[in-house]
């Protein structure tokens, strides 16, 4: 068999569950902070022969200059490119080389980038990763290639895919004041306009020690890898710029804001976002919850009641966005043939005030924490699993050691609680309602609500998931 391939099938198998990551099982690390200021996390575990290595910048797009948005997802490419010891268009061959696998990501609030390889490879990613922390090739080359492939990627991704604006459209009509106002990809203007020099700025500011974690999680030992993580990271000199953090704060939403939008489509689709409290807060828990108990499964109260019986809906799901700063629960549906969409809005709005009204069964309640325990066991049963909780725990949180007890936080809601937030947050008052309609039906009677923002503005995913894949 040959060495990648023998190395593929492993790191297939790291994908899976092994006897370290059981239900169970306390997940223990390491964790430090170097006098350079970068924080280090590791966590050891030998059920196989792999090793995730992972380094979290705490820098998304809600820290960009509102006139150059596009930054933080820009530099997620962009440091692909190589660095003063790494020839560009080699980053991606020495990991692929060792029978690696590496990608990267973007949201409002972090860029993330990680390597999955097999064990005996770990010092090369702390090499790779070090270079891309302190000797990064930031020139006009790479940035002018970047350029393109991001144009690329907003047209493929966003412009040219159905429903391609929907979470661009919520945010940009959601936020008026919070930097949340606009989504990683940015204005290709912003892009365009940037000199060189600003590019510089922005990776002298963000990449730096003092603002990311270093997560390894698999097979090491941490004596070894500590020694190695000093050796590659620890002449790297702390930041001498201030990192700028937002201080805007979104105010209150004191009426229902209502858009069209119109797009290239064939369903009509309603969108229904409303703010929801601080990440890690009581509430926080109790809101995802009342997400879950809409869309999450065949079951659930929209599939079961929109979808299937009144077959109003061919898709209809609801989640909260689970960004660093206070966030949006969405709801959204896409109309079935010949359904309207201010009667696919009625029957979402009908099925939300059942909750509010009524609230939730037992058996409802047993269900959704039967679901966050399976959902929070599957996250911490891959090795890049574990190493991207401990980064945003940590990054968002303070707290790494949530990825042991955070279970504990969702097992406090009870079922009067998911009635009472959605009585408080599910309101008329703090709710933004987004009709995403077929571009034919633009001009027709009817159309004097006031349109959405136009989809040239940022674009791009705000989740916890990649914004983009390499």
């Amino acid at each position: 068999m040959k060495r990648n391939a023998f190395f593929g099938m492993l790191l297939g198998a790291s994908l899976l569950t092994f006897g370290a990551k059981q239900a169970n099982a306390k997940i223990n690390y390491t964790e430090y902070t170097m006098p350079n200021g970068l924080h280090v996390i590791l966590q050891e575990d030998h059920s196989t022969p792999i090793v995730a290595v992972s380094v979290m910048y705490h820098v998304g797009s809600k820290n960009e200059d509102p006139q150059r948005t596009g930054f933080a997802h820009f530099f997620e490419h962009l440091l692909f490119e190589g660095s003063d010891h790494i020839k560009r268009g080699e980053y991606m061959k020495f990991i692929q080389a060792a029978g690696g696998q590496l990608n990267a990501n973007t949201t409002q609030d972090r860029t993330f980038y990680y390597e999955v390889l097999p064990s005996n490879q770990l010092e090369l990613a702390l090499w790779m990763e070090s270079e891309r922390m302190a000797h990064a090739k930031i020139d006009t080359i790479g940035v002018e290639t970047q350029r393109k492939v991001v144009k690329e990627e907003k047209k493929q991704r966003y412009d040219n895919t159905p429903y391609g604006q929907i979470i661009n459209v919520i945010f940009e009509n959601a936020y008026s004041v919070y930097p949340y106002r606009w989504s990683p990809i940015g204005k290709e203007q912003y892009i365009d306009q940037a000199s060189l020099s600003e590019f510089m700025n922005f990776y002298k500011t963000f990449y730096v020690p003092d603002n990311a974690v270093v997560v390894i999680s698999g097979d090491f030992t941490v004596a070894q890898t500590k020694d190695l993580i000093t050796k590659y990271f620890g002449e790297i000199p702390k930041g001498t710029k201030a990192i700028p953090r937002p201080k805007e704060v979104e105010p209150a939403q004191k009426a229902e804001k209502r858009v069209k939008f119109y797009d290239n489509i064939q369903l009509p689709g309603v969108i229904l976002a409303y703010h929801t409290p601080q990440r890690g807060s009581d509430d926080y828990y109790a809101v995802q919850l009342l997400t879950q108990l809409l869309s999450q499964g065949k079951s659930s109260r929209f599939q079961k009641e929109i979808v299937d019986n009144q077959q109003k809906a061919v898709q209809a799901a609801a989640f909260d966005l689970g960004n660093e700063a206070p966030g949006l629960a969405v709801m959204l549906g896409i109309a079935n043939m010949g359904i309207k969409p201010e009667d696919l809005e009625k029957s979402m709005l009908t099925e939300i005030d059942k909750v509010k009204n009524v609230g939730i069964t037992v058996e409802e309640y047993n269900k959704l924490q039967n679901q966050a325990e399976t959902d929070f066991i599957a996250q911490n049963q891959k090795d890049i699993g574990v190493a991207t909780n401990l980064a945003t725990y940590y990054t968002f949180d303070g707290n790494a050691d949530l990825i042991n007890t955070e279970l504990d936080r969702y097992k406090k809601v009870t079922k009067d609680d998911i009635k009472r937030v959605a009585n408080k947050y599910l309101t008329k008052e703090n709710r933004l309602v987004v009709y995403y309609l077929p571009k034919s039906e633009q001009g027709e009677k009817g159309g004097d609500k006031k349109e959405a923002k136009a989809p040239a503005k940022p674009q791009s995913k705000p989740t916890g998931k990649p914004a983009t894949k390499k």
